[in-house]
C-alpha cells in the first residue's frame, strides 16, 4: 500500500547519504520542522539510530517490526531509527526494533548503504525542495 508522500529528507553521513519520502503523519511533522538537524550515528546490529532532541507521542499503528529501508520514529529513545537488516534482538532476517516506532516513511535508495555508517559518526538530516 501506498502512502501519500508530503516531504522529502536527505540523510547525510561522512561516506554517503540516503534520500526518504516521509508521509504526511502527526510524527513525520515535529522533525520536519527542526531540519536541519546535525547529530551523532549509532549503530545497533544492521540498524543506524539517531537522537533528534525532539519527543513525540506513540501512534496507535507504531511497529516493531518493519521492512529493511523504513524510517521510524523511536519514541522511547527521542530517535530516528534507520533498520536495513536484522538488530540483535530481531528473530531471523526480521528488522525488529527496539521498541514500537512510528513509520515516517521509506529511504528511497538501497538501504544496504546504511552499512557505511560508523558509530559516532556525524549525521545531518535535511529537507530536500519539493
Amino acid at each position: 500500500m501506498q502512502t501519500p508522500t508530503s516531504m522529502q529528507i536527505r540523510i547525510s553521513w561522512p561516506v554517503g547519504h540516503l534520500d526518504a519520502s516521509l508521509a504526511d503523519t502527526p510524527t513525520s511533522q515535529a522533525p520536519v520542522k527542526g531540519l536541519p538537524l546535525a547529530s551523532t550515528a549509532h549503530t545497533w546490529g544492521e540498524e543506524v539510530y539517531f537522537d533528534t532532541g525532539m519527543s513525540v507521542s506513540r501512534e496507535t499503528g507504531a511497529q516493531e517490526v518493519v521492512e529493511p529501508g523504513a524510517v521510524a520514529f523511536w519514541t522511547d529513545g527521542d530517535a530516528l531509527a534507520l533498520p536495513y537488516g536484522p538488530t540483535p534482538i530481531s528473530q531471523g532476517d526480521e528488522c525488529r526494533l527496539a521498541g514500537p516506532c512510528n513509520v515516517l516513511g521509506r529511504l528511497d535508495g538501497d538501504p544496504c548503504l546504511l552499512a557505511t555508517v560508523r558509530d559516532g559518526d556525524p549525521v545531518r538530516v535535511e529537507l530536500l525542495d519539493a
